[in-house]
C-alpha cells in the first residue's frame, strides 16, 4: 500500500509512501489518496489531518508522469477536459475534492510540480530545512495544471511566483519561508512532532467554529472587503447557534478547558 492512514485524538495522517520515486503519485495512490480524504472529510472524529511523505528526501514529486502522461494520450482532448472538469485533481485536493476541514502540509524533502500543488491546497506547511519548492513543469513542455499557476500567485508575490512558474527553477526551504510560501523551518526529527503539535491545538477548537473560520477565510480570500464580511456573516452563524458555544462560554467563565462535541 502507497498511501498509509493513521488515526489518533482527532488528527488524521496521511502518508505518501512511495520514497524509492520520490513519492511520485502513481493513478492508484491518485484513487487512494482521493479516498483518504473522502473519510477524513466524511468522519466526524477526523477534526484536522497531516499529510506528509515517507522518508527523509521527498514529500511529493507529483504525478508518475510516465504513467500519467499513457493515461491521458489515449485520450481525445474534449476527453480529457471532461474528466478533469468533474473529477477530482491530482492529489484529490488540488480540484473538485476539499474535505471542509484544516489540513497541514508537514513537507519532508522535495516538493516539487504536483507535490507543491498539492501542499498549496492544504492550510499550514510546515518544512524541513533541506526542502525545495519548485513547479518545473515547463522544462517539459507542461504547464502546471493541477492548481499552481492559480494558487501559488495567491499564495506569494507575483513576481516570484511568475518566476517560479516561468523558469521551472526551485527555491530553498530558507526563500520560502521568507516569501510566505511555509509558515516554518524545523529539523528533520522535530517535523511530526510540531506538525502533530499544531494539529492538536486545532483539534482542541469548537471544530464548527474552526471549519466556519477556514470556510469564511478561504471564500472570502480574494472578494472585495464588504462581500468577503457579508459571507463571513453567513459562515459565523452556525456557530453562534451551536452547543459548542454554550460549553466554551461556560468554560471561559469558569475557568477551564472546554469539551466540544461538534454540535
Amino acid at each position: 500500500m502507497t498511501i498509509r492512514t493513521e488515526a489518533s485524538d482527532g488528527i488524521f495522517t496521511i502518508t505518501i509512501d512511495r520514497p524509492e520515486a520520490r513519492n511520485a503519485l502513481s493513478l492508484a495512490m491518485g484513487r487512494d489518496l482521493c479516498a483518504a480524504w473522502e473519510e477524513f472529510r466524511d468522519n466526524r472524529s477526523h477534526r484536522v489531518a497531516i499529510l506528509t511523505g515517507a522518508g527523509r528526501e521527498s514529500f511529493c514529486a507529483g504525478a508518475d508522469l510516465k504513467e500519467v502522461g499513457a493515461y491521458y494520450r489515449s485520450m481525445t482532448a474534449a476527453e480529457r477536459r471532461e474528466r478533469g472538469e468533474r473529477e477530482p485533481g491530482l492529489g484529490g485536493i488540488t480540484r473538485n475534492l476539499d474535505p471542509g476541514k484544516p489540513i497541514v502540509a508537514a513537507i519532508n524533502g522535495y516538493c516539487l510540480a504536483g507535490g507543491l500543488e498539492i501542499a498549496l491546497a492544504c492550510d499550514i506547511r510546515i518544512a524541513v530545512a533541506h526542502a525545495k519548492f519548485g513547479l518545473p513543469e515547463v522544462r517539459w513542455g507542461l504547464i502546471p495544471g493541477a492548481g499552481g499557476t492559480q494558487r501559488l500567485p495567491r499564495a506569494i508575490p507575483t513576481a516570484i511566483a511568475m518566476e517560479m512558474i516561468l523558469s521551472g527553477q526551485p527555491i530553498d526551504a530558507q526563500r520560502a519561508l521568507a516569501v510566505g510560501l511555509i509558515n516554518r523551518v524545523v529539523t528533520t526529527e522535530k517535523l511530526l512532532d510540531d506538525a502533530r503539535a499544531l494539529a492538536a491545538q486545532i483539534a482542541g477548537n469548537a471544530p464548527l467554529a474552526v471549519r466556519a473560520a477556514r470556510a469564511a477565510a478561504r471564500n472570502g480570500l480574494h472578494l472585495p472587503p464588504e462581500d468577503g464580511l457579508r459571507i463571513e456573516q453567513l459562515y459565523a452563524e452556525v456557530p453562534r447557534q451551536s452547543e459548542d458555544v454554550q460549553e466554551g462560554l461556560r468554560a471561559f467563565a469558569e475557568k477551564r478547558q472546554p469539551h466540544y462535541h461538534g454540535r
